[in-house]
């Protein structure tokens, strides 16, 4: 991987790493919160789409249209898995577990599905992978037999949504691969248009799905009382993403994919300065385990 590309993606990973942060301070209200910052960044990437239309550098066709609106569907999925994730089990948890099984549930179906044949040095990284995610989710014994099962508790509902979210990273990292090398050259702009897909589709939801009037209030709370935090998420949430599609345009996906997940130190080191999560030093090494896997997924 060339310097130039291994930069965006490590940029990439410390701004999804911090956003993450910024999400996780908004509890119980998951669909309110994904639609206000998914929505605020396409009002943000609008006029940027504009001056690529303008300009006649990229066109609005009917592909482009229909790759942006099944990355949007992925994406919903992704972010409401996520916020649903941090609501219930600790980011400690969920982060790690989340950014770790994304790599290697998209080497499986590149195996799979896309015929992709990686060699022993990739499938011993998938492998180290897991175990990384197995000692960043190990609780040490507690003094009592209720701290443990709350602690093993956690950690079960921490690995469940990890899984999820793991299942639509792989998804739309696939997908948005494949959108940018053979749909579009301009990953900036079908991101922008895959945003407004986001936020059209989940306001028609607030209004007609079960429970619309709380979430319609939820939305209206959010845009009074956590403004830091959406605002923060709706601007490095499309960055962080966004140099991936130029990397990914530069670069195979599975080298993109796995690298971008060192953002797993970097949230597993907030989530104990910031919300104090407990046996830091026991994560940081899962993590590091982690990185080394991907690492040697990279290399290979």
């Amino acid at each position: 991987m060339a310097p130039s590309v291994l930069a965006l993606v490590l940029v990439a990973a410390v701004a999804h790493a911090v956003w993450n942060l910024a999400a996780k301070t908004v509890a119980g209200k998951g669909y309110a919160f994904v639609l206000a910052y998914h929505g605020l960044s396409a009002l943000l990437l609008a006029p940027i789409a504009g001056w690529i239309l303008v300009s006649g550098a990229q066109p609005i066709d009917w592909r482009l249209l229909a790759a942006a609106l099944l990355s949007a569907v992925l994406h919903i999925g992704y972010s409401i898995s996520l916020q649903s994730g941090y609501d219930h089990a600790p980011l400690g948890v969920v982060y790690p577990s989340a950014r770790g099984f994304g790599p290697v549930l998209t080497i499986v179906v590149a195996v799979t599905v896309l015929g992709e044949r990686p060699g022993w040095v990739e499938i011993a990284g998938a492998f180290i992978v897991l175990a990384g995610i197995a000692v960043v989710t190990v609780q040490p014994r507690a003094i009592t037999g209720q701290a443990v099962s709350d602690g093993s508790s956690g950690v079960r509902r921490g690995l469940l949504w990890g899984g999820l979210i793991g299942v639509f990273i792989a998804g739309y990292t696939l997908w948005d691969d494949f959108a940018v090398n053979h749909v579009t050259a301009s990953p900036l702009l079908y991101f922008a248009v895959s945003e407004a897909c986001v936020g059209l589709i989940m306001t028609v939801g607030m209004v007609a799905l079960p429970g619309g009037r709380e979430k319609r209030a939820d939305f209206r709370e959010i845009l009074l009382s956590h403004k830091r935090a959406l605002v923060t998420v709706a601007i490095l949430s499309p960055l962080a993403y966004v140099l991936v599609l130029y990397a990914m345009q530069q670069a195979p996906v599975a080298l993109v994919a796995p690298v971008r997940e060192t953002s797993i130190i970097v949230g597993t080191l907030l989530a104990w300065w910031f919300f104090g999560e407990k046996n830091v030093m026991l994560k940081l090494v899962g993590a590091l385990v982690v990185v080394s896997g991907i690492g040697l997924i990279a290399l290979g």
